[in-house]
């Protein structure tokens, strides 16, 4: 079965590629390559043995989106990653993110409707949740105010995904995940912010490996035990296999519903002092790091109430905290050369 992947240079992407196609899937992937690079096609490679077909498409681009679907009507499921991700820049930059996160959505979906059948897996975010009133997180918890334009876009993708789906062909699951980290254990492939880092542990490596002066720890006096933010930090091979998990429920027609739902993280929640302490272990190196002021957007606390994905796909974080940091520290230094 052939498997679209848009954004499928990026980060979780890649990674998902990869599973795919160790999976049997033909993969065909769509990136516009503004926060990656082409040399994740070789990582790819490396890897699975498989040259994954590439078009470099921008999505925003609505003649060439129907073009790519008029030349690939065998096209079975979509995985759509395609999307700006950064809370900060969504802050500073709204109609970027309004823009590229739903025009994009709605161009794809528009393709897939024509369909007599069609399978959609949505790269959705616990930041849909804003601050959580409870902690772990189930998918029932209401979903608040959007605390950025980012995670708006997300809260909007998800009603547009289940208002088309109503009246259309397409089957969808919306995977929420809380913070990706870490690599491919094979150190091909892994996050390359091609800037400024806007996550944490790139952060960490660059800085653990000099190319950074010091960490800035936004924010040290949450109501949290050490005063930094929490969150729930799942190793992106993890997060990856889900994705394959979810497409096979909805090509197998397992799916309970039109559009079903699913938390991916570990259900733990570790705060940023504790992944430096994770990276500190790993490394065997102290890293340099200052509390400064918190960012607009960023809430306190979230992590996962994992017990859905777990009974009904059958999928469970395997992969620890120091197992993520230790995988991302071999990625950077194997960057850095």
């Amino acid at each position: 079965m052939k498997i679209l992947v848009t954004g499928g240079l990026g980060f979780i992407g890649s990674h998902t590629v990869v599973e795919l196609q160790n999976q049997g899937f033909e993969v065909i992937i769509i990136d516009n390559l503004s926060n990656t690079s082409l040399n994740v096609l070789d990582g790819i490679a490396a890897i699975t043995g498989i040259n994954p077909a590439f078009e470099k498409l921008d999505l925003r681009d609505k003649e060439k989106v129907q073009d790519f679907f008029k030349r690939h009507r065998d096209i079975s499921g979509v995985i759509h990653f395609a999307a700006s991700k950064a809370v900060g820049e969504s802050v500073e930059n709204p109609l970027l993110y309004y823009e590229n996160n739903i025009n994009t959505l709605v161009y794809v979906l528009q393709e897939l409707q024509q369909k007599t059948e069609a399978s959609f897996i949505f790269s959705s975010s616990c930041t849909v949740y804003g601050q959580a009133e409870k902690m772990p997180i189930t998918e029932d918890a209401s979903i608040q105010i959007a605390m950025s334009p980012y995670g708006n876009t997300k809260q909007i993708g998800e009603e547009i995904i289940i208002d088309t789906a109503k009246v259309t062909h397409i089957n969808a699951i919306l995977l929420r995940y809380f913070n990706p980290i870490g690599a491919h254990p094979s150190a091909e492939i892994g996050e390359l912010p091609l800037e400024v880092p806007q996550n944490l542990v790139p952060f960490i490596t660059q800085t653990g490996i000099g190319l950074r002066q010091e960490l800035s720890v936004y924010g040290g006096n949450y109501p949290t035990p050490d005063g930094t933010a929490v969150r729930d930090y799942i190793h992106v091979v993890d997060l990856a296999k889900a994705h394959v998990i979810a497409l096979k429920r909805l090509l197998d027609k397992k799916n309970l519903a039109k559009v079903e739902t699913f938390n991916l993280g570990t259900g733990t929640g570790s705060s940023v002092l504790e992944v430096i302490h994770a990276f500190e272990k790993v490394s065997g190196q102290k890293l340099p790091y200052k509390i400064v002021d918190r960012r607009e957007g960023d809430i306190t606390s979230a992590y996962a109430n994992t017990d859905k994905a777990n009974t009904i796909l059958g999928w469970k974080a395997q992969l620890t905290l120091e197992e993520a940091m230790e995988s991302a520290w071999k990625w950077e230094r194997k960057i850095r050369g």
